[in-house]
């Protein structure tokens, strides 16, 4: 399942040196993530049959991103959000679609890609601060595909991904009864530290260098 990148990050160098110009955006996109299909992405078989689809995030997935906040619960809002959220707006949803790709990944989970109405059901997401080479991360599974290790999957793609952008670390902050998440971030090498503006939310941190 770990193909190597569509278009690896030093091709993309040397198309900027050789044109001047930055790489097509679809093409930085693509060094993102490994190698899908174009059309619905690379397919995940889950343990208990079903078929997600992975691939990085588009920016005409916004129905399909509010298609599935709209089948969050509360409790998995309050915890990908840290506050509570009752609606995705399109303009938020086209914000959260709509990502640089130099400076961040988002790689999604979708079931019915192939469809005409497909629904995101789990998204990983960075941001590389070009400042410090730090990424802060996100990550949300819907509970109806908890336990089925795409959790873990998609933070090892995540966390491959952010080294492409030269990161030196992935951090996130999770709320101390997230035990789920903390569980995955200490399988797969995260320190854990309380986080300094508030004592109900634990730092999780992995450096990359």
């Amino acid at each position: 399942m770990d193909n190597s990148s569509a278009v690896p990050r030093a091709d993309l160098t040397r198309f900027q040196t050789l044109s001047g110009r930055p790489p097509p955006r679809e093409a930085r996109l693509r060094a993102l993530v490994p190698a899908v299909t174009p059309a619905a992405g690379e397919p995940v078989r889950m343990r208990d049959g079903r078929t997600l689809w992975l691939r990085a995030i588009r920016p005409d997935d916004v129905d399909a991103l509010r298609r599935g906040f709209a089948d969050l619960t509360p409790e998995e809002v309050r915890m990908r959000f840290l506050h509570p959220l009752t609606d995705l707006p399109a303009h938020m949803a086209r914000q959260f679609c709509e990502i640089d790709p130099d400076h961040a990944v988002a790689i999604v989970l979708l079931e019915g890609a192939e469809t005409l109405e497909p629904t995101i059901r789990a998204v990983a997401r960075a941001y590389v601060d070009p400042a410090t080479l730090a990424a802060e991360f996100a990550l949300i599974v819907q509970h109806a595909y908890a336990g089925q290790g795409l959790g873990t999957l998609l933070m090892r793609r995540l966390i491959e991904s952010v080294r492409r952008l030269d990161a030196v670390e992935i951090w996130g902050d999770v709320f101390n009864d997230n035990g789920a998440m903390l569980r995955l971030c200490e399988h797969l090498g995260f320190e854990h530290h309380l986080a300094p503006h508030d004592p109900g939310i634990t730092r999780v941190s992995l450096k990359l260098a």
